[in-house]
């Protein structure tokens, strides 16, 4: 077993610190990455404080890593040491499911190996995830980064970019289309760049007008207040699609009516209480009511590439892993433009 230094959650009340983890050793299909980077997601404080349960401690958070190839196992084709590479919210899956044979392996049917808190597909060992020095991942859910993108930069691609990109591609996002994000933080500033990308006309939606600023510089032509009643009068019926990233409790109803006829409204967030919906702001304009979950390896490489082309890259504070618990807390009072980073250097 290979030591590999990290930080980790002892337990959900406490703060997260150094630890020494172990990792397998590698074998011919392994794929071993000294990471770089590993973006800080709002899940990363759900699941190290327990709040969705289930959590198994100690926890080694981190999802949204880019790193450099080390060594790579004898099967190895796609890969070299010296390789830029990226590793995102899985590490495997049972690859037979209907599911994993079509793209779509976070919906494995026997339940994919999630990058932390979770377990190996032998379902007994635990996953540790991107808060270390280094990682082993099994070669075809191992992602290529295109050397194009800034490594600290395209480390949130790895969750906040395709959890964006995925909808916007289902719901075939072009030029002349009406998106609205609506929120403005990790996920919805990805989402209005990669809108803008596309040719849409994009609107974000927010609860502060501090966000205005920001969200014109990002891509978006309009912004409009939230928490202003009339503003929904005045978007009645405008937009094909809204991509709302937003985890609080809020009004799906007065979304919907803000819909265009056969416009959806996708959610990439998950507020913690169900929501009451009416039929009837579905069926009145054939309106799509859905959610969308991250995307599988194939997307998700897809969405890199686009990124890449596109100069698309996330805004992102650097911080060294010791700064971990205060960048949790400043999260919780959205004091983050708009990704935290983890320098991994800092930790050897």
């Amino acid at each position: 077993m290979l030591k590999t230094p990290a930080y980790a959650a002892p337990s959900a009340t406490r703060p997260l610190a150094p630890f020494t983890i172990e990792r397998r050793e590698p074998g011919p299909r392994d794929v071993m990455i000294d990471i770089l980077y590993c973006g800080v997601c709002h899940s990363d404080i759900h699941q190290a404080r327990d709040q969705w349960g289930g959590s198994v401690f100690p926890m080694v958070p981190g999802h949204e890593i880019v790193g450099r190839v080390r060594q790579v196992g004898r099967e190895v084709t796609k890969f070299r040491p010296g390789d830029l590479a990226g590793v995102g919210c899985f590490v495997d899956s049972c690859r037979e499911c209907e599911p994993c044979r079509s793209g779509l392996e976070q919906f494995c049917e026997k339940g994919a190996a999630f990058t932390y808190n979770s377990t190996e597909m032998d379902r007994k060992t635990p996953t540790q995830g991107g808060y270390s020095t280094r990682i082993l991942v099994a070669e075809p859910y191992v992602l290529r980064v295109p050397a194009g993108l800034d490594p600290a930069r395209a480390s949130p691609l790895l969750c906040a970019g395709i959890t964006t990109y995925s909808p916007l591609r289902q719901w075939n996002c072009k030029k002349g289309d009406r998106v609205a994000v609506v929120g403005l933080g990790g996920l919805g500033h990805m989402a209005v760049k990669l809108a803008a990308s596309m040719g849409a006309e994009v609107t974000v939606l927010s609860t502060s007008r501090s966000k205005e600023a920001d969200a014109r510089r990002l891509g978006a032509s309009g912004f409009e207040i939230t928490r202003d009643a009339a503003t929904f009068q005045k978007l009645a019926r405008r937009f094909n699609l809204i991509i709302d990233t937003i985890s609080a409790p809020h009004d799906y109803n007065a979304y919907l009516g803000i819909l265009r006829p056969s416009g959806a409204l996708v959610l990439v967030g998950i507020p913690p209480e169900p929501t009451p919906l009416a039929a009837s702001s579905l069926v009145n304009g054939n309106k799509r009511f859905a959610g969308s979950m991250i995307g599988g390896i194939r997307e998700t490489q897809e969405m890199l590439d686009y990124c890449a082309a596109h100069e698309i890259a996330a805004d992102v504070e650097v911080i060294p892993i010791q700064k971990i618990n205060e960048a949790y807390e400043r999260m919780l009072r959205n004091d983050v433009h708009y990704r935290f980073v983890i320098d991994i250097a800092s930790l050897a």
